[in-house]
């Protein structure tokens, strides 16, 4: 049976909810404009996936029909929260997708762009094998004009292998890796159509510092700056082209701050690059204080006029500078603090790897709301999104080649990772983010030409102006790098120690803060799981700030001396790995980015001057205690503010902390209320029916004025269950595969979470959405940990609104009440292709699972549910009366 194939075209101009920001995100690395000859489709939807080797599933006719039916970004499985110690799957895998391309793209040129896929790969056309790929973290870009038939189907088949195989970096077994490599087509897959003149595409061109826009910058100051554009452009027609390149620099807000038109020639079958430079007056430049991006729109127009090609990049004018003894330099300007950010690794929780585009940004909103200012792409670039985010919201990146511990002799092995770094490079090399290359193979014994090799090719790619690769203090090489990586001096040695500094170079530790007893046990007081609860928590928050012992912590480094620019913290989020049983759990939050109390310790050292910006900033003041029978009489809170009061059941007493300014040290040190909260005086207010007067209330002062608060109270008897999403205000998008996080906890009548409960929660869905994992992954029902269960919500291909709802496992009159939850899913903003029934057996499937086992109740059936429940509370006061009659204290 012949499939039915919809074409989605949807304009790229949708309105925008006034309540949600939507971030943009890039296609191939740029973004598309109107009317410029040039269309981009995604290719996400509706690919037929099966586990295995299928001899045959390369060719048009192999019967799939029997596969699973998924959408990109797909990483073959889902899996439990606790996914270390190679549980994942490693082997083959195949996809094959089915289309119909619309006549109006015929005459066009058309490339496929998978932005990765894990491990080795073969992509196949219409039966023929179009490329063969080693590595999984950079694109894979395919012409396939000639490839494609009109007027009926076209099969995609991609043979992927996630193995161990040392050919490729990374190289090292799983069983011996501290991360996971997942597998799949783990990102974006886009079809890019454009006329027979244009620019090309700087991930298949495979020229040395050229394809696509390159462009950097020179002589950046406050009253001026060299913008300098390279633009690489082919003519694939039988005959010349003669026209103009037009170069168009707009702010943000559409005003223009430049115009330009250069004269070109292409001769047919050829490929010119030209070279251009406007002159920015008074430009706004971009920092992680105030990311500011312009828009550099660039069109090809033939001799008449008419636009044949075109598109739009984000660019952010700045200058980087790495002077030695003189530290970091910024806009020509000494950067005043040390730079603290932290690793990541991309994997997130169920899902793996294959994250949409929309939790890289929040992933990237929530570091930036810490205060973090660098990130490092731990151990390989990291998605496209990603980096556009840290563009956005002002997140320096240090660009990592893939590699951990491991070597290869063999020639392959060196010639790949060089193709890695060439790639990486023209990938990334106009993102304002990109702070510094790390070319060298992660702690990894390596030849001794390696690192000048690496180093050298970063250059040739990059031959301009701020460009900086940074290496291993104690590796090979490391004499050609002008920035190491190392501990600080008074960080207590470490592994490696600045006790024999050179003035001409400049330190960074690109990873601190973790601390185990040896490295099979890996028990540690920076690796703590969020639902261990408080003191594991303030022990974890205590350590990474300034622990009672010489280790590498935030306030040692902030008290190094300027050349030593500051470090990123092993690590941001909980992930999971190969070679432990164990996921680390030393993020300051977890793989649901729920935060732990170290969290809010990091935006506690953030300035407290308040800024209109996509990421949070400003005062804040957090109490890290949730006043149960079992926590600390000492109360610990986190603040930014000059002056913070507590205020303390024991007769509403109060004690202030005054922060004395230091000239060294981290700019906020963890304040501690001694002997503020006792159980025993919550329960003699409790006795007298005076609960309200229960509560520990935090407020930060500047210039004596109150500018932040927080107040905790006790959890009483669960009462009920909350849901509320984690979205950082963005949309869900209709593309069959973008998420949300939906947070269910347990909670008292006035909505305190009751964090020590052990409850299982039950999802139920209806809607254009489905819950991502089920019970063979613990998804669904999902355990309460630490008050809280959270699930995934993923979008169908038709927008509309969803459904869900959260009840206990085992359900009685005196359990708490369900809660229910409505959203809605918006339409994709970028056109879609896929095979209607492919994606009708995706829906299909999807729900089926969703609904498995439970129902979506309707409100009357909830009210009906909370109504009972209260009265049989009620009933419960004669209980309380008679146990205080019969002397219970």
């Amino acid at each position: 049976m012949k499939r039915k194939t919809i074409y989605l075209l949807l304009s790229l101009l949708l309105p925008v909810c006034s309540q949600a920001y939507e971030p943009e995100f890039s296609t191939a690395g740029f973004f598309r404009v109107e009317n410029s000859g040039r269309e981009v489709f995604s290719m996400n939807p509706a690919w037929r996936f099966s586990k295995g080797a299928h001899p045959g599933a390369e060719t048009v006719g192999y019967n799939d029909r029997e596969w699973a039916v998924v959408s990109l970004p797909n990483g073959i499985e889902y899996l439990p929260t606790e996914a270390s110690g190679c549980i994942n799957y490693q082997g083959q895998v195949w996809y094959r997708k089915h289309f119909t391309l619309n006549e109006n793209l015929k005459g066009k040129k058309l490339f496929l762009h998978f932005e990765a896929i894990m491990g080795k790969s073969k992509i196949y056309i219409n039966g023929q094998l179009q490329k063969e790929h080693f590595g999984g973290y950079l694109p894979i870009v395919i012409d396939v004009t000639d490839s494609m038939h009109w007027g009926e189907e076209n099969v995609i088949a991609v043979w992927a292998d996630n193995s161990d195989d040392p050919a490729y970096p990374p190289g090292k077994p799983q069983q011996s890796l501290d991360f996971t490599y997942f597998g799949g087509i783990y990102r974006d897959c886009w079809l890019i159509a454009h006329n027979s003149v244009y620019i090309t595409d700087p991930n298949y061109e495979n020229e040395i510092a050229g394809g696509g826009i390159f462009v950097a910058f020179d002589k950046v100051s406050d009253t001026s700056a060299q913008v300098l554009l390279n633009t690489h452009i082919r003519n694939t027609d039988k005959r010349a082209f003669q026209g103009t390149v037009e170069y168009d620099l707009r702010q943000t807000d559409g005003k223009q701050i430049a115009h330009l038109n250069n004269q070109i020639v292409v001769k047919p079958g050829k490929a010119i690059r030209t070279n251009s430079k406007i002159v920015v007056n008074q430009p706004l430049l971009w920092s992680p204080e105030s990311p500011t991006l312009y828009n550099l729109i660039v069109r090809i127009r033939d001799k008449s006029g008419t636009v044949v090609d075109g598109y739009r990049r984000r660019i952010g004018i700045r200058s980087i500078e790495f002077k030695g003894a003189d530290g970091f330099w910024l806009n020509g300007k000494p950067y005043d603090s040390p730079l603290i950010g932290a690793n990541r690794h991309q994997d997130f929780a169920i899902v793996g790897n294959a994250v949409p585009n929309s939790i890289h940004w929040r992933d990237a909103k929530k570091l930036r709301d810490a205060g973090m200012k660098v990130i490092r792409n731990a151990h390989c670039p990291q998605d496209p999104a990603f980096m556009d985010a840290c563009d956005e919201l002002g997140l320096f990146v240090i660009v990592n080649t893939p590699g951990w511990q491991f070597w290869n002799d063999a020639p392959e092995f060196a010639q790949r990772v060089y193709n890695d770094i060439r790639n990486l490079v023209r990938r990334d090399r106009n993102h304002p983010s990109v702070w510094m290359w790390e070319p060298i193979l992660n702690e990894t014994w390596y030849p001794a030409d390696f690192a000048r090799n690496a180093k050298e090719i970063v250059e040739a790619e990059y031959p301009y102006a701020y460009c900086y690769s940074g290496c291993d203090s104690e590796a090979k090489g490391k004499e050609h790098f002008q920035v190491l990586f190392t501990h600080p001096l008074n960080g207590g040695g470490g592994a490696y120690s600045t006790k024999n500094i050179k003035k001409e170079l400049t330190y960074f530790t690109r990873e601190w803060g973790d601390n185990v007893d040896d490295w099979s046990s890996h028990n540690s007081p920076s690796r703590v799981a969020r639902n261990w609860g408080e003191q594991a928590m303030l022990i974890q928050a205590q350590h990474y700030a300034c622990p009672p012992y010489q280790y590498t912590s935030y306030d040692a480094l902030y008290r190094t001396p300027r050349q030593h620019i500051g470090g990123c913290l092993w690590h941001s989020f909980d992930h999971q790995r190969g070679y432990h049983p164990d996921p680390f759990y030393g993020g300051i939050m977890d793989v649901f980015r729920q935060p732990k109390y170290s969290y809010y310790m990091f935006m506690s050292q953030r300035s407290p001057e308040r800024q209109e910006r996509l990421f949070e900033t400003g005062p804040m003041v957090h109490i890290a205690h949730e006043m149960t029978p079992f926590s600390s009489n000492d109360v610990t809170v986190y603040s930014n503010c000059e002056e913070v009061s507590l205020t303390f059941i024991k007769g509403g007493q109060t004690q202030t902390y005054t922060r004395k300014k230091e000239k060294e040290g981290m700019p906020s040190p963890i304040i501690t209320f001694k002997d503020a909260y006792h159980f025993m005086d919550d329960k003699a207010l409790s006795r007298k029916g005076k609960q309200e007067d229960v509560y520990l209330l935090a407020e930060g002062r500047i210039n004596g004025k109150v500018v932040a608060s927080h107040k905790v109270a006790p959890a009483r008897r669960p009462e009920q269950l909350l849901l509320w999403i984690d979205n950082e205000g963005t949309e869900l998008q209709a593309t069959g595969s973008d998420f949300v996080t939906v947070i269910a906890a347990v909670a008292d009548k006035n909505g305190h979470i009751k964090r020590l409960n052990n409850y299982v929660i039950r999802f139920s869905i209806a809607g254009e959405g489905h819950i991502v994992g089920g019970a063979d992954v613990f998804a669904n029902p999902s355990p309460i940990r630490w008050g809280t269960a959270p699930v995934l919500i993923q979008s169908t291909l038709k927008p509309g609104k969803i459904t869900l709802t959260a009840c206990v496992l085992f359900e009685g009159s005196q359990m708490p009440v369900s809660a229910t939850l409505e959203l809605e899913s918006k339409p994709s903003r970028l056109p879609l292709i896929y095979s209607y029934s492919e994606a009708d057996v995706q829906s299909k499937t999807a729900n089926l699972n969703s609904l498995m086992g439970s129902s979506v109740r309707s409100d009357k059936e909830l009210e009906k549910e909370r109504k009972e429940k209260e009265e049989n509370i009620r009933k419960l006061k004669e209980v309380e009366r008679q146990q205080e009659e019969f002397g219970e204290k």
